[in-house]
């Protein structure tokens, strides 16, 4: 297990700028995540839980596009596949839009291409035992659909079909509803939660961020003033991590429509 704890840690003898650098760095991302708490605890008068949720959502979405690169898309959105199964709505979706195209947008209301997709959140008021499960269960309604993949022709010849990665699945709060942060109790239930169901991360706003990135039973965590910073940091890795999304299968989409067009 990985743990980020308040001190520094630093020596007497570590020199005076970079003191001062790792102090300002801390203090920067410390006003972020006591900046953003006190925006989405600024929806609790807000009296229809739906309203309150999709304010929550929007202060996410919104941190999540001011820090990955331009090459990640955020946005609510339902996923797609070419045999035409979606999936639940998904509260915060990361997909690429470089290569992949949206679908059937609608307003606000899109759907993203299976193949387009990084990464799944669900941002509910805390992270708890039922919350949890629900994102579980929201991200297994993605994972369970067809992704669809293509050799990519370029100058020098073929690049082989990519295999797919896992869709990374988190959930975002601003609270945390056990005493003891992401400790034993958390992790117990955690641990419950497997396969398409399982759950890769997730940040509690007040001060605790946790994933299984490196290994899904090892759990990295951070608790204090810079949760939030080392929650997304954590993610930009791992997002590194997995490249570039496959090349989607065009032919897969439009031969379902034709089938479909003939039966008419």
């Amino acid at each position: 297990m990985r743990r980020l704890g308040r001190g520094s840690g630093m020596s007497s003898k570590t020199h005076p700028s970079r003191l001062q650098g790792e102090e300002f760095l801390q203090t920067a991302f410390q006003l972020e995540q006591e900046k953003l708490y006190a925006t989405i605890r600024c929806a609790d008068p807000i009296v229809h839980s739906g309203d309150r949720g999709e304010v929550n959502e929007q202060h996410f979405i919104d941190v999540f596009r001011n820090y990955l690169p331009a090459r990640y898309t955020v946005d609510k959105a339902a996923v797609l596949d070419s045999d035409g199964n979606t999936s639940d709505s998904i509260d915060l979706v990361v997909f690429d839009r470089q290569y992949t195209p949206t679908l059937l947008d609608c307003d606000k209301h899109r759907y993203v291409p299976a193949e387009a997709v990084y990464a799944v959140f669900e941002c509910k008021p805390v992270v708890n035992k039922e919350y949890l499960e629900y994102a579980a269960d929201k991200a297994a309604s993605v994972r369970t659909l067809k992704r669809t993949s293509v050799p990519i022709q370029h100058a020098g010849g073929t690049y082989p079909a990519k295999q797919h990665f896992d869709i990374i699945a988190g959930l975002l709060a601003p609270d945390i509803g056990w005493k003891g942060g992401f400790g034993d109790t958390f992790q117990s239930t955690h641990k419950a939660l497997s396969g398409e169901h399982r759950v890769d991360c997730g940040l509690a706003v007040r001060g605790y961020s946790f994933d299984v990135f490196e290994d899904g039973n090892a759990y990295s965590l951070c608790e204090g003033n810079n949760a939030l910073v080392f929650f997304l940091f954590r993610l930009l890795n791992k997002l590194q991590s997995l490249g570039t999304v496959p090349a989607i299968d065009w032919n897969a989409y439009a031969e379902r429509l034709s089938r479909t067009r003939k039966e008419d």
